[in-house]
């Protein structure tokens, strides 16, 4: 069973950084299998644009051979198909010559909705965007996708924001974060606002604490010149984690429309209260990564023999509003960690009196648990008696639900559905720039308490759940925390 697809208009995809690993693993990927699903229309074009002085036959083996690895099951007819539908071109993206070629190759296919994304350093992207429009391809049928991290701070991402917004008007430009394509973040949207039984108790009276773990296995590998100096708080904290939460803590829209939504969350953002000085100590732990069972030290796979750069990033925020006002949320992420986990866990509020002698200690709060990866879907802890046991012998249990198995479908990639998305015009899973700006403003002021003090970021070994001292911060009482480790009791399988 599939999901229901509708095809779309004719368009361009131009792709700058066209031979780096986000366009072979991800984008590339992602476009063929919306191609096998009748969601492309047949004049389509995927252009790849990069240094690399390719032929078009050379581009095609290496995009090929990408997509043999990443969807094996691929009919060669299909392939065949959709590789004769990419192009390539070979531009100094930082410099002015050739774009006047470039600009010939898209314009070659007449008018039509024109796609830029800049899968590029975002060093490049006011360039970049400066001589498109130099060029004549920011017509009105044109769109600029962005990568994050847009910019390392609030002075700099605004800087990028005025001048791609000086090229192409704010509903043109669609800034991504692939954590809010995937299928559970979707859901929650659903499961709040779908549903009457949530939405009641989603608020300080009936929830504890929210939990928000982002846990990778893999090192930085290849991404150290990139990683070292971003860190995890600007590489995951500040998009992904803060998006999520913004999910989870969203007051209800007053509908779908994509301002709705997004100014939902910026209201979220806004609320964060700010962490700064003594407090960035007392509520954040940071932590990098040493040799351990899982492979080598940071440090070692970098070839530096001292960084501040962390690698693992537990924090306590709270939100300054009637609705969360005193529900601590904890955002944590971290490389090298057991296993690829992410996953939001809700807690809710012990009961308040228990009518069940003997069991006081036996009866678990109830816990919503979004897995986002692997095998997305949607778990709830519940109390329940034991079959055939004698009196009121109660156990936790838990209704589990797959998306996969629920609907009979393959969990489509985040990638597929926000690169339609951006087809489709529709911003909804997009970050506004006034989203950008008031992450940042948070952000800010932790990176400088750090930079304040002369201690290193706390070792823990690869393969382990981070550094211990993570648990220092939380209240008596308060656990499980953020730690990865609580992963471990709540992972769906």
């Amino acid at each position: 069973m599939e999901a229901p697809s509708l095809s779309l208009q004719t368009f361009d995809m131009v792709i700058f950084g066209g031979t780096g690993d986000l366009a072979f693993r991800k984008l590339l990927p992602a476009l063929f299998r919306r191609f096998v699903d009748g969601q492309i229309a047949g004049g389509s074009r995927v252009i790849g644009v990069a240094r690399e002085p390719l032929t078009l036959a050379a581009y095609r083996d290496l995009a090929e051979a990408a997509l043999r690895r990443a969807v094996p099951e691929a009919d060669p007819g299909q392939l065949r198909h959709f590789l004769n539908r990419l192009g390539y071109h070979a531009l100094d993206v930082g410099a002015d010559a050739g774009w006047t070629d470039l600009s010939a190759v898209c314009t070659a296919s007449g008018s039509r909705l024109r796609v830029f994304y800049l899968s590029t350093p975002p060093a490049l992207y006011a360039g970049l965007c400066r001589r498109l429009a130099a060029n004549g391809l920011n017509g009105p049928e044109a769109r600029v996708v962005l990568e994050k991290p847009i910019g390392h701070d609030a002075k700099s991402a605004a800087a990028i924001n005025g001048a791609v917004g000086a090229v192409f008007p704010e509903a043109r430009i669609f800034r991504i974060d692939h954590y809010l394509g995937k299928e559970t973040v979707q859901n929650l949207l659903a499961l709040r606002f779908g549903n009457v039984l949530f939405e009641p108790l989603w608020n300080a009276a009936h929830i504890a604490r929210v939990q928000i773990t982002v846990a990778e296995d893999m090192g930085v590998g290849t991404r150290g010149a990139y990683y070292e100096g971003v860190g995890a708080l600007r590489d995951m904290v500040q998009n992904h984690l803060l998006q999520l939460l913004c999910m989870v803590a969203m007051e209800p829209p007053a509908s779908l429309d994509p301002e709705a939504v997004r100014t939902e969350k910026l209201k979220v953002l806004r609320a964060l209260q700010p962490l700064r000085g003594s407090d960035v100590a007392r509520l954040t732990v940071r932590g990098q990564y040493t040799a351990g069972a899982a492979g080598a030290g940071y440090l070692q796979e970098i070839g530096r023999a001292a960084s501040r750069t962390e690698t693992f990033v537990a924090l306590r925020a709270a939100l300054g509003n009637w609705r969360w006002a005193g529900v601590p949320f904890y955002l944590c992420t971290g490389k090298r960690l057991p296993e690829r986990v992410s996953e939001i866990v809700v807690d809710f509020h012990a009961i308040p009196h228990s009518i069940f002698p003997g069991v006081e200690g036996a009866m678990a709060p109830n816990r919503l648990m979004l897995r986002l990866q692997p095998h997305e879907g949607i778990r709830l802890g519940l109390m329940g008696k034991y079959p055939d046991s004698d009196g009121m012998q109660l156990r936790p249990v838990s209704l589990d639900m797959t998306f996969a198995d629920a609907f009979g479908l393959r969990p489509r990639d985040a990638y597929e559905r926000l690169l339609l998305d951006v087809v489709r015009g529709d911003p909804t899973l997009f970050m506004h720039r006034d989203e950008i700006d008031a992450a940042w403003r948070w952000i800010d002021p932790i990176e400088e308490a750090w930079d304040a003090v002369v201690e290193a970021p706390f070792a823990y070994a690869a393969g382990s759940w981070g550094p211990p001292e993570a648990r220092l911060f939380l209240r008596p009482g308060e656990s499980p925390g953020p730690l990865p480790a609580a992963v471990r009791s709540t992972t769906l399988n």
